[in-house]
């Protein structure tokens, strides 16, 4: 039973019709989604279902099944619709947008420390942070100064898909140690910022970005700390 994934090709895609494919207790399989699971240190979506005769089911949130399954979350006691069902799957955008946004602005940071391995890390609604493998920890000031000039600077961003092979042959694409990319359908996507011959970040991800660096509109180093020996955390926080 597996979920079709729209927004690994869109991810600005708000809503889509669906077919539930089951209904258990605790959550909804529909046979294709614009709700992402959460995973990679990115929540899971929220919003709602919609049903022809006007119902509605609130999503509280989405995780990963077995089998390639998306478990679109519902509180108990919710009256499930029947398999075969067709419904209208609709995001919380609001906050998909913001989650975007991070998401982007923290492959950003990690852009302004190269070579420097990602321990740790966490996407939330206005905030995130990354923790780098680093001997000392980075100016907070230049930091925001160089963040600020990648946003303006209005790079693109898109994704490319490569194989696992090519994965192999390329290890330095892998910045994060707690995450490592998914396997075992031959391919690995990729995030990438900035044009194609000149990339300002390229790193396997599966989760949403905004279109354009413009998009994440102001973002702000909140805190540098010093969380172990090589251990530097740094948490951004979203403007608005």
């Amino acid at each position: 039973m597996t979920t079709e994934l729209l927004f690994h090709n869109d991810a600005t895609l708000a809503t889509c019709e669906a077919t539930v494919l089951a209904a258990g207790p605790d959550a909804i399989v529909l046979d294709r989604t614009v709700f992402y699971a959460q995973a990679g240190g990115q929540p899971g979506d929220t919003g709602r279902l919609a049903l022809p005769d006007g119902t509605e089911i609130a999503i509280t949130d989405t995780v990963k099944g077995e089998g390639g399954a998306i478990l679109h979350r519902v509180a108990a006691g919710t009256i499930l619709p029947d398999p075969g069902a067709r419904v209208i799957a609709t995001l919380d955008w609001d906050r998909r947008f913001r989650l975007m946004r991070m998401h982007t602005a923290l492959h950003l940071l990690c852009s302004l420390i190269p070579g420097a391995a990602v321990t740790g890390g966490a996407i939330g609604d206005g905030k995130g942070r990354l923790d780098f493998d680093l001997p000392e920890a980075p100016d907070k000031a230049r930091l925001n100064e160089a963040l600020a000039a990648l946003i303006e600077e209005d790079h693109p961003v898109g994704t490319v898909w490569i194989t696992e092979a090519e994965l192999d042959a390329n290890p330095g694409l892998v910045r994060t140690l707690s995450v490592k990319p998914p396997r075992g359908t031959g391919l690995v996507r990729l995030v990438r910022i900035g044009h194609e011959a000149t990339p300002i970040d390229l790193q396997p991800c599966g989760g949403t970005h905004v279109a354009s660096t413009r998009e994440v509109g102001r973002v702000t180093v909140a805190k540098v700390e010093n969380k172990g020996r090589q251990n530097r955390r740094i948490a951004l926080v979203l403007e608005g």
